[in-house]
């Protein structure tokens, strides 16, 4: 977001370019990662990294990326490429063209939601059950928590299985987005808030095979900080959950990320087998510690700038 990118590249403290709430400094991880002059891929050198026509030289991007990271001014344009949003061989025409289709897809998706939940695109959020296990609508607004955006009155759609399934989501995404990078000074505002929560409703409204999952708010949140344009936000998002989706897969047998503990497991018992050893001896052995750590990609245990650099590493 342009309030908080300044076009200067500096050494200072990174966290300066994503405030964190006073009463919080305490609480959240310290920022390791530091700007390295030279090192570090600048919106100078992004810019250079173009043809005339708009093909970009991908490789020299992640070359400079693996150096010294990306610079906060051009993060979210570079990650919208780094996900595979669009290719790099394209041309600027061909993005535009494609941008252009997607924020028309994506409106029409919003007016199919709003239609249903009309606070959606007011700039205000649910964090209560607007209807009941079975579909019906609670009509208690004042324990709704609807943010003054009102809840709308049943309809012959509310009997069908998807709609329901959708709207008993909705209270939990809000709740959730309560929860999302709080020591942030950006979701201070509720407006923010209510942008983060519109697209994680949109997306599980639009994904029928994984709706809405607890940990998606965490993937979903840089997007909104880092793209102001909304539609922009869920594309970056779409695109990050095709290649984290599996992550969310959980049944009664199985968990989403249980291939990827397996495979932690192997690479600590080779690399380190003693430590391996006292985590089996600890009733550790499975690795179930580092659920979270790899269902949302270390969001919960770095800080936001470096969980940023980690990203821009690890989709490379």
């Amino acid at each position: 977001m342009a309030l908080y990118f300044t076009k200067k590249a500096s050494t200072a403290e990174l966290d300066a370019y994503y405030p964190i709430r006073p009463e919080c400094q305490d609480s959240v991880p310290k920022t390791r990662f530091k700007l390295r002059a030279g090192k570090t891929l600048s919106a100078r050198r992004w810019h250079a990294a173009f043809s005339e026509d708009g093909h970009l030289d991908i490789e020299s991007v992640l070359r400079r990326i693996q150096k010294g990271g990306v610079h906060p001014s051009i993060k979210g344009v570079v990650l919208e490429f780094l996900l595979g949003c669009f290719d790099p061989d394209s041309t600027f025409e061909e993005r535009n063209t494609l941008r252009q289709r997607r924020r028309e897809q994506y409106e029409t998706w919003k007016a199919e939601c709003q239609k249903m939940v009309p606070v959606i695109g007011t700039g205000k959020f649910i964090s209560s059950p607007i209807i009941t296990d079975d579909g019906h609508p609670i009509e208690d607004t004042a324990n709704c928590n609807v943010r003054d955006g009102g809840v709308m009155s049943a309809s012959s759609q509310d009997s069908e299985k998807k709609v329901i399934q959708w709207k008993l989501l909705l209270h939990q995404i809000g709740l959730d987005v309560l929860r999302t990078d709080r020591s942030l000074v950006f979701y201070e505002s509720e407006s923010n808030q209510a942008k983060l929560w519109t697209v994680l409703s949109i997306y599980a409204w639009v994904d029928t095979d994984i709706g809405y999952v607890q940990g998606m708010n965490d993937i979903c949140s840089p997007m909104i900080i880092l793209l102001e344009n909304e539609s922009d936000a869920f594309w970056c998002f779409e695109c990050a959950m095709r290649r984290l989706r599996d992550n969310f897969r959980c049944s009664a047998n199985s968990m989403g990320v249980q291939t990827q503990l397996g495979t932690l497991a192997q690479i600590v018992r080779a690399i380190n087998p003693k430590l391996h050893q006292h985590l089996e001896e600890m009733d550790g052995g499975e690795y179930l510690f580092a659920f979270r750590m790899l269902m949302v990609l270390f969001r919960r245990e770095f800080s936001f700038v470096d969980s940023l650099y980690l990203w821009e590493i690890y989709f490379r």
